[in-house]
């Protein structure tokens, strides 16, 4: 099959290239040639912007165009009208944030999504990403119909992964001595392998599939303790864990996916967020490594970055040990 995508260089789009060329398709690129330009110096790349350049897309066919880099409703349109008479498949890679609130458990596709009151609005803020990307879907499915396909990850993790907000957890816990742990070892998680996910999306390719579809993981509900007990028993580490309960990081300005990445407290407002219910891509095929293949790689991968590599999440050692000694009463 012959497919485009719109990115392609970093995160999931480099591994979207990899698991679609394993599978022998044919990979087109459209990007600015900003990130990791020399990655994939054997496919045919279309330098531009959609903002402005678009129109080099025109006349060109494809069987799917995967577009990971959807922000905005207005510029998601701009592609999504180019390529409706040439492309059969339009794939939106959204987010489960797009859900209007985390107040239930087993949140499916049919959920109501956030809403803006001025939709022309295009700052993307921690309270407008969700919507906006609600209303990118929209474009989607209005152009395509049948012929779009929706999928709304979790959190991402694995190698490359420029957040850091899982990678913090196995070099942390590798580090070894005291750690800080947030609220407890039974509070929930959901990550997804970005290599699945990747996998996952060019199957609903090659099955011609259609509709929205959840998309995190495991196939089990998995906890914070059981990432930092993977996360010691990759490393060998000799860490020590340190639970801090809610209201003592609340009391200490620790904030939750930030400062403790992956986590979000197992309260009212968020009791929902890390038990999505994905059981509508795992029918569709979404298939889940070992936790600890995805810890090893991950780790192993961050070991070649440089040493002064700039943490985008996750406690400095500094800001941990303050918070520690204060939970020891030290």
């Amino acid at each position: 099959m012959r497919i485009l995508i719109i990115g392609g260089t970093r995160f999931l789009g480099r591994h979207l290239v990899e698991s679609a060329l394993e599978r022998s398709h044919e990979v087109t690129l459209f990007n600015r040639g900003k990130s990791n330009p020399g990655l994939f110096p054997q496919l045919e790349t279309i330098l531009g912007d959609r903002e402005q350049d678009v129109d080099k897309l025109e006349g060109r066919i494809w069987d799917a165009v995967i577009d990971v880099a959807g922000y905005l409703p207005r510029i998601v349109r701009l592609s999504a009208e180019v390529l409706k008479e040439n492309v059969a498949r339009y794939v939106f890679i959204s987010s489960v944030s797009v859900y209007d609130n985390f107040r239930q458990i087993g949140i499916d596709e049919s959920y109501p999504v956030g809403k803006l009151q001025d939709e022309t609005i295009e700052e993307i803020t921690g309270e407008t990403y969700g919507p906006l990307k609600a209303l990118c879907e929209k474009v989607v499915q209005d152009i395509y119909g049948e012929r779009a396909i929706i999928v709304r990850p979790g959190l991402i993790v694995g190698p490359h992964d420029p957040t850091d907000r899982f990678t913090y957890w196995p070099v942390r816990i590798a580090r070894g001595e005291d750690v800080l742990a947030p609220q407890k070892p039974e509070a929930t998680i959901q990550v997804v392998d970005v290599r699945d996910l990747a996998n996952f999306i060019i199957k609903l390719i090659q099955d011609n599939a259609s509709g929205v579809y959840n998309a995190t993981g495991p196939d089990y509900e998995l906890t914070i303790g059981q990432l930092i007990d993977v996360s010691k028993q990759v490393s060998g580490s000799n860490a020590t864990i340190h639970w801090a309960s809610v209201d003592f990081l609340n009391q200490h300005k620790v904030e939750a996916w930030s400062d403790m990445p992956t986590w979000v407290p197992d309260d009212e407002e968020g009791v929902g967020f890390s038990r999505v219910d994905v059981s509508k891509a795992i029918e569709a095929g979404l298939r889940f490594r070992p936790l600890e293949e995805t810890v090893r790689d991950t780790l192993a991968w961050a070991q070649t970055r440089p040493a002064d590599h700039e943490w985008r999440a996750g406690l400095t050692a500094e800001r941990e040990a303050q918070v520690l000694a204060a939970l020891k009463g030290e």
